[in-house]
């Protein structure tokens, strides 16, 4: 029996790889800044070289096949393997300094890491974890590339990427006293959450008080667990097994966040690393938001 030892197209099994990560032909065409169909004629391309259907496409969900779960792998190694190739032909290592808003980087940081990583090891990358205003402070003074934060009052600026729901957490233990004012879990004074909080609560007439005041997500989701207080979170950062109890308390509603990318990594002709890299980030934090 003859073999096939034509070698496989890296370009469409890159975009195999990116693919089954964020489950979106959509998202993985923005990466590579291609379109919904040039995707799927590469991916099409791929499974007949390999003989083997290795996506099961609905109109709502990409998933892997059995085949495409065992090649998924093995496409990774391969990169791997290029990348390696190449990893001594380039004189320095390219870096991408980014700041991401800890209400917006969530419990899924770790799985985003890894998946830039995997997408681009030779990318060094620099991450920031802070509130909106003091990232964006940092992104003007040039200290970062790029900034994804919750757009602030005062901004106009920024690429919007994403709307995201807010709602007010508690734990499910968690009960209002009677004839006492709302007790919140809030950030700091200078968190533009906090500031539309307490803005809605005195605008609807709800009397409130600060019992915890927190310097992260972390600090305030640890408060609500523990049924000290409630708190306006944005869901995807939302405590483990806390509910929204905003329609059962009549509070008011909160907007939607809107998340905003600030970065100066403009398109000179040629597309670099760091771009990629940078929006790569940017689709799997579309793809966490669901």
């Amino acid at each position: 029996m003859e073999l096939n030892m034509r070698p496989l197209d890296l370009d469409a099994v890159q975009a195999f790889v990116l693919v089954a990560d964020l489950q979106s032909f959509t998202r993985a065409a923005e990466v590579l800044l291609t379109t919904q169909s040039a995707m799927s004629l590469k991916l099409k391309r791929l499974e007949q070289r390999l003989g083997s259907r290795l996506l099961e496409r609905t109109p709502r969900q990409v998933r892997l096949s059995a085949q495409g779960q065992i090649f998924l792998d093995r496409a990774r190694t391969l990169l791997s393997a290029h990348e390696y190739a190449l990893g001594g032909m380039t004189p320095h290592r390219e870096r991408l300094a980014v700041g991401i808003s800890d209400h917006i980087a969530g419990a899924g940081l770790p799985a985003m890491l890894a998946q830039l990583n995997a997408y681009d090891p030779g990318v060094v990358i620099e991450v920031r974890i802070g509130a909106s205003r003091e990232l964006l402070a940092a992104y003007d003074r040039g200290e970062l590339d790029a900034a994804i934060v919750r757009r602030e009052a005062e901004r106009s600026d920024g690429e919007l990427i994403q709307q995201e729901r807010m709602g007010w957490f508690a734990a499910p233990h968690w009960q209002a006293r009677v004839g006492e004012p709302i007790r919140l879990a809030t950030f700091s004074p200078q968190c533009g959450i906090r500031e539309l909080a307490i803005r809605r609560l005195e605008q609807a007439g709800i009397a409130w008080t600060e019992v915890f005041v927190g310097g992260g997500v972390q600090a305030v989701a640890a408060a609500v667990t523990a049924g000290l207080a409630i708190s306006a979170l944005l869901y995807r950062v939302k405590p483990v097994g806390a509910i929204d109890v905003g329609k059962s308390m009549k509070l008011p509603s909160l907007p939607l966040a809107q998340v905003v990318l600030h970065h100066k990594l403009h398109n000179t002709g040629k597309d670099s690393r760091p771009q990629s890299v940078l929006r790569t980030l940017v689709a799997t934090l579309k793809t966490e938001a669901g």
